[in-house]
């Protein structure tokens, strides 16, 4: 009796296994999904977790991951002196705390919001725009504050 289990179990088993495999096929390996407000700019990993993003210092989260280009978790140690072309996302602190480094396919995909001609001009969340006052601008014209 056990034998005719057996027989019965075994091909049943490696027919389930080679059709589960035959549906991953058509996924293309190479093809991430993003999240809408990651953001793509320039890493410079120096000494972790030091970094330079689009040649601004910046830092690292504690908790950072991040993704090389086949979608695996890599040590910030291994990028070192590297400069790469990243999507990376922020945490509620403003350190960058998601990393993908991007592959050639990915790199020549348009992120929303990006220009044309490469890069773009990407600004962090520590830039603040520089409001010059000469001296000569009416009170009713002045920022309101909040009291």
């Amino acid at each position: 009796m056990n034998r005719w289990i057996l027989t019965l179990t075994v091909p049943l088993a490696v027919l389930l296994i080679s059709t589960a495999s035959a549906q991953t096929e058509d996924v293309k390996p190479n093809t991430r999904q993003f999240p809408k407000d990651a953001k793509r700019g320039e890493l410079v990993m120096l000494t972790a977790p030091d970094i330079t993003l689009d040649s601004k210092p910046d830092r690292l989260s504690p908790a950072v991951r991040i993704h090389d280009s086949h979608n695996n978790l890599v040590l910030a140690g291994t990028l070192a002196n590297q400069k790469l072309v990243v999507n990376y996302l922020r945490d509620n602190i403003g350190l960058v705390h998601n990393v993908w480094v991007l592959n050639n396919e990915e790199i020549k995909q348009k992120m929303p919001g990006q220009p044309e001609g490469g890069l773009g001009n990407i600004r962090s969340m520590f830039e603040t725009p520089v409001v010059k006052d000469d001296g000569k601008t009416p009170f009713n014209q002045l920022p309101k504050y909040k009291q």
